[in-house]
């Protein structure tokens, strides 16, 4: 998944917020790797949201969630 990362789907890790669940209203981006890890084990969901947090989980496991850092808006 790595190499093929657009680079919209990243600056949207940044700014769109987890519409559900435990962390509701968080920046995808911020969900901790656990949490992800669990969806990882039990589906995500379908559609653009279930990408980006299987995105967001291989950029934490692969230790390159730095790349998001200048991306996000303060």
């Amino acid at each position: 998944m790595l190499d093929t990362i657009n680079p919209e789907s990243l600056l949207k890790l940044t700014t769109m917020k987890m519409p559900f669940g435990k962390y509701q209203g968080r920046v995808l981006m911020d969900l901790p790797e656990p949490y992800l890890l669990w969806f990882g084990k039990k589906g995500f969901p379908s559609g653009e949201l279930g990408m980006l947090m299987a995105l967001m989980l291989e950029l934490q496991i692969n230790g390159l969630e730095s790349l998001l850092t200048p991306l996000r808006r303060s």
